[in-house]
């Protein structure tokens, strides 16, 4: 009697935990996969449509499927803030991280926060990572310990010879690639993320991360991507005019490199500059064929029902406008990136809400119903925006590069205050490229009122590193 009541005993505690497993199964099941894409140094010219010789097949095809947010801005206008805020959620301003440092997550606030993938795997998913991530190291065996697989990077390379160089920095080599197309980290990251989608088997949803290192510099793409570019077809960029810092502050000039570094032998400057443009387009349409190589992968994979997309780039790009070529301003070229969000759905809808880089780790945690980290989020879930591309969104954009250098974006209107109390304030509506300022016309006091409100009224101090 005592046996055959240890056996229903045994039995029951069998079942019981493999419907537990079941369970558990089904809920990790149930929750939705994300592929996070993000590119390096990519202008909005893929979302605007204001560059007409610029191809994008892979963006153009991801736009038709997503939410695409024509307004949305970087929390700091360069690669090793703007990454930690993003992946921390946290706001420049409150951490300090304004400008390039490699020790942005040594003893600091930031070298305790919880980062997205951190998050995703603490909530039971899978986690893949690699390419350009944080561009920093982040504080000891952290990055290994937060992704499933062996994280590789890859770098920037490969560099041209100091023949093809624009400036006296090997950055900015321009030089047609004839050699494997796995010479660049991106191809062979992107393949790494294919053979992914292709192999993995088990129910556990998965937070993938592909980082591209295209197109920021340095100009070195496959060849067949110059060959879609004709000379006699590029032009200086949308927005470009030569006299455009005329009505701008000091501390704003003292931001840009007035084109001066970009030179090479036997070129007049509009034709290096020129060069630079088909170049630029080059490295743009190659991190597009990857992109486009990896979503492919996805829609071809068991996966593809269940997995929202997220693709933006870490800044925006100047290409020539306020006389600039990099990013590292507080203008609209800089701050504004393209932002596209597919969901399961495929519905595309414009989005025209001021959001912020800041947003997506609210989004992800309230979306696949992650743990809330225990640091305070200082973005906005954009979920309501899902269900509703015209939720109300009363909060503008915000981006700074250094303690009380401040840009303020809502829909209609950037105002830029710098650490002097100087300003500036453009109208988007009639002045897309921000030519005329508009801050010192009386006019327009109370839009300044009302946009000095989204500035804080502390900064903390800076963790020091490169203009």
């Amino acid at each position: 009697m005592r046996n055959e009541f240890l056996k229903t005993i045994t039995f029951l505690i069998i079942l019981l935990s493999v419907q537990s497993s079941s369970s558990q199964k089904k809920a990790y099941k149930d929750k939705p996969n994300v592929l996070l894409i993000v590119a390096d140094d990519m202008n909005m010219w893929s979302i605007l449509k204001n560059y007409a010789p610029l191809q994008t097949p892979a963006l153009d095809k991801l736009m038709s499927e997503s939410l695409y947010f024509p307004n949305a801005s970087c929390a700091a206008p360069v690669c090793i803030p703007s990454r930690a805020s993003f992946f921390s959620g946290r706001a420049p301003y409150k951490t300090g991280a304004y400008v390039n440092n490699p020790d942005t997550w040594k003893n600091n606030s930031l070298s305790t926060t919880t980062v997205i993938p951190e998050s995703f795997k603490e909530s039971g998913y899978t986690t893949w990572g690699r390419g350009k991530i944080f561009h920093a190291r982040i504080n000891g065996e952290r990055q290994n310990a937060m992704f499933d697989n062996k994280v590789v990077e890859g770098g920037f390379g490969p560099f041209a010879e100091k023949t093809y160089q624009y400036a006296k920095s090997k950055w900015f080599s321009i030089k047609p690639w004839t050699g494997s197309d796995t010479d660049f980290p991106d191809v062979r990251n992107a393949n790494a993320a294919i053979s992914f989608l292709k192999e993995k088997q088990d129910d556990t949803p998965f937070f993938m991360y592909y980082g591209l290192y295209r197109p920021h510099t340095p100009y070195t793409a496959p060849k067949r991507f110059y060959d879609r570019y004709k000379d006699s077809e590029i032009t200086m960029a949308p927005g470009y005019l030569p006299n455009d810092l005329d009505d701008v502050p000091l501390q704003g000039r003292q931001l840009v490199d007035s084109l001066q570094p970009f030179y090479k032998k036997g070129l007049s400057k509009k034709e290096v500059l020129l060069d630079m443009m088909r170049a630029y387009c080059a490295n743009y349409s190659f991190a597009d064929w990857n992109i486009g190589r990896v979503i492919k992968a996805l829609d071809e994979s068991p996966y593809a029902d269940n997995t929202i997309v997220i693709f933006y780039s870490d800044n925006g790009f100047h290409n020539g406008t306020k006389n600039h070529w990099v990013k590292s301003t507080l203008w609209e070229q800089a701050d504004g990136v393209p932002f596209l969000i597919r969901l399961p759905n495929k519905k595309s809808k414009e989005c025209l809400q001021t959001v912020s880089l800041l947003d997506v780790y609210p989004t992800l945690v309230e979306y696949c119903g992650l743990k809330q980290p225990s640091h305070e989020l200082d973005g906005q879930s954009i979920v309501p925006v899902f269900n509703h591309s015209e939720a109300a969104w009363n909060r503008p954009s915000f981006t700074c590069y250094g303690e009380s250098y401040s840009s303020v974006r809502d829909k209609q209107y950037r105002y830029i205050r710098y650490p002097d109390g100087s300003a500036e304030l453009y109208d988007h509506y009639g002045d897309p490229y921000e030519y005329t300022n508009l801050a010192e016309n009386p006019n327009y006091k109370d839009i300044i009122d009302k946009l000095s409100q989204s500035i804080p009224p502390t900064f903390s101090k800076s963790l020091g590193g490169k203009n």
